[in-house]
């Protein structure tokens, strides 16, 4: 993988950042009224996986640390009933709004809905799909924002990253902490910034991961792949999840995602902290894996 690097420009900034929702009470009424609930997750202690599923050492030479995460948004969701289930073939739940206002199809970020940690991002009625048995869950993960400690001019910054990982995103303007953002144009996955604070001056800093650079977690590559560049993250129910479609009361999935050292890069000086001034360049930004489960 190609390295990102992490410049520091020097700027003044202003921000009010919302857009969380929690979880809600749980339905109760006739058969067929239920909704399924999904819900955010962050596990910092949860098994580090590699793009094929499998656990994941940190390589030699790089380091990394676990981000503390702030929102998260998501794209694309889907229930499979196997493990040979093509993508599109299973429960499609729900699907991101997008636009060509860029030129090529992207995800309209100015339409995206957020959530944060232990924090409902979608709600489905259980009569919108087929009923059935379930046993995977697919999301596409399009955006996170989180912080992660950096060292500059001999301080530890507490920094706020906007991360944003969906195959291709319009942006107009978004905000990361403090600061506005103009972009007016699609941004492939793996464009990001960063902001924060070192001698009371603030700094904003923005760039383009390479292809190939984020790690999607896939168990099922073998008999169900996924496109080059989304981020279509993939994880086994605990227990299958059944379906009925007469369900009265609302049923409740925690969507753990692993964010184990997810925030990885080449630790040039070998000191396990991030110094982007001395040359240490981000490598990776992706999630580690996923577990969906049943409340």
């Amino acid at each position: 993988m190609r390295s990102i690097t992490l410049p520091i420009l020097a700027t003044v900034l202003l921000f009010t950042q919302s857009c969380q929702k929690d979880i809600g009470d749980a339905n109760s009424g006739g058969p067929g009224t239920a909704k399924v609930n999904f819900i955010f997750k962050f596990d910092s202690n949860q098994v580090r996986l590699n793009a094929l599923g499998q656990p994941a050492t940190m390589p030699a030479g790089h380091a990394g640390q676990s981000p503390r995460f702030n929102l998260m948004s998501a794209h694309y969701v889907e229930m499979t009933p196997s493990a040979f289930t093509g993508l599109g073939a299973g429960a499609v739940l729900y699907k991101a709004p997008e636009v060509t206002t860029g030129g090529a199809r992207a995800i309209d970020f100015s339409r995206s809905t957020f959530a944060g940690n232990n924090q409902t991002f979608l709600s489905v009625p259980v009569n919108s799909f087929a009923p059935g048995t379930y046993t995977w869950l697919r999301v596409s993960l399009a955006y996170q924002n989180y912080n992660v400690y950096m060292n500059a001019l001999g301080q530890t910054i507490d920094a706020t990253l906007a991360s944003f990982i969906g195959y291709n995103t319009y942006l107009g303007t978004y905000k990361v902490k403090d600061s506005t953002v103009t972009v007016n144009s699609n941004k492939l996955q793996g464009y990001w910034a960063v902001e924060g604070k070192v001698s009371g001056f603030g700094f904003l800093s923005t760039g383009q991961a390479p292809p190939g650079a984020t790690t999607v977690p896939n168990p099922l590559f073998a008999t169900s792949p996924i496109p080059q560049g989304s981020c279509l993250v993939t994880g086994e129910f605990n227990t299958p999840l059944v379906i009925t479609g007469n369900e009265a009361s609302d049923i409740n999935i925690i969507v753990s995602l692993s964010t184990n050292k997810s925030f990885e890069w080449i630790d040039v000086d070998g000191n396990g902290t991030f110094d982007p001034n001395n040359g240490d360049a981000v490598v990776d930004m992706g999630i580690r894996g996923m577990m969906p489960k049943r409340l």
